[in-house]
């Protein structure tokens, strides 16, 4: 089971999720008044169920892949471990939208404030991630090396782990952090005397440059590559490092990932400030209701 894919679904899905939501509450917000008067007859249980279920199925998954995986991988990898993302990011789905679902619904000021907290330090911390990216972009690149050549350490002791390698270097057309010879990481395909595997020297198969109509994988096309130099083994395999390809390939994206940072950003912003006019309203009619008892004996009222 590929539980790296489920990760990105998340981020994939998540702002148009959040937007729904907001589009939830901004359908009560407006069409109906406040405290005690009638609500939309279409029933918003129906639209908070679906989250629900969204959470649930992603916390269910995430745990489903954590106990499938071998327990000394998933500690090798814990820091990592999209399984763990998608509990932890499921469990925070859950309780964020139930404070911004039902309090907008029951016209609780505590939850829709903690719902605009919440998102306010979502919002923060997303930017603050990516001022301190931007300004420590060399301990960032050294902490992505250290992550990769791990990643290359444990390669065969998780599967999950594995394909999502073989998929990074198939897709950026790279081998290794640096080089390909950082391979030699892995105690599968170190080139050391007494390595007795068969993929001494070697290195994976996505490596390999593809073949036209190539109708079989040919999984031993690495064989040794380790052991030539840069000219000859870049006639057969990639010799650019994953880390290189991956700095030019967001030197080359940028806007497209301005766009996504900005599509993230805007639906939360959205929700801030909904959730704040709503409690200015809750807190408005609160306000003329004591009014209006306080002079309900006055005769000229």
């Amino acid at each position: 089971m590929a539980t790296p894919m489920w990760g990105f679904v998340f981020f994939i899905f998540e702002p148009f999720l959040t937007f729904w939501h907001h589009k939830m509450l901004q359908t009560y917000l407006f069409p109906a008044p406040v405290l005690g008067s009638a609500i939309s007859p279409r029933s918003p249980e129906d639209g908070y169920f679906h989250y629900k279920v969204i959470s649930m199925v992603m916390v269910a998954v995430g745990v489903y892949a954590r106990l499938m995986k071998h327990e000394e991988a998933a500690l090798a990898c814990l820091a990592v471990d999209p399984a763990i993302l998608l509990i932890v990011v499921g469990i925070l789905m859950f309780l964020l939208t139930f404070c911004g679902c039902i309090g907008s619904l029951r016209e609780n000021i505590c939850l829709l404030q903690t719902f605009s907290l919440c998102l306010t330090v979502v919002f923060l911390l997303q930017l603050a991630a990516g001022v301190l990216g931007f300004v420590f972009s060399d301990k960032v690149r050294g902490k992505v090396s250290e992550i990769i050549n791990n990643a290359i350490v444990h390669y065969r002791d998780d599967l999950d782990l594995q394909n999502l390698i073989d998929f990074g270097q198939k897709e950026f057309s790279c081998c290794g952090g640096i080089s390909y010879k950082d391979w030699s990481l892995n105690m599968y395909f170190n080139c050391s005397e007494d390595n007795p595997s068969r993929e001494r020297c070697s290195v994976p198969y996505s490596c390999c440059l593809p073949t036209p109509n190539q109708a079989v994988i040919n999984t031993m096309c690495g064989q040794g590559m380790q052991a030539l130099d840069y000219l000859e083994a870049s006639k057969v395999i990639y010799t650019n490092g994953c880390i290189d390809r991956l700095v030019n390939w967001i030197h080359s994206n940028l806007f497209v990932l301005g766009g996504v940072a900005l599509g993230l950003a805007i639906p939360q912003l959205v929700g801030i400030l909904l959730s704040m006019i709503l409690v200015s309203q809750i807190k408005d009619q609160i306000k003329l209701q004591l009014y209006n008892q306080q002079h309900r004996a006055d005769p000229w009222y």
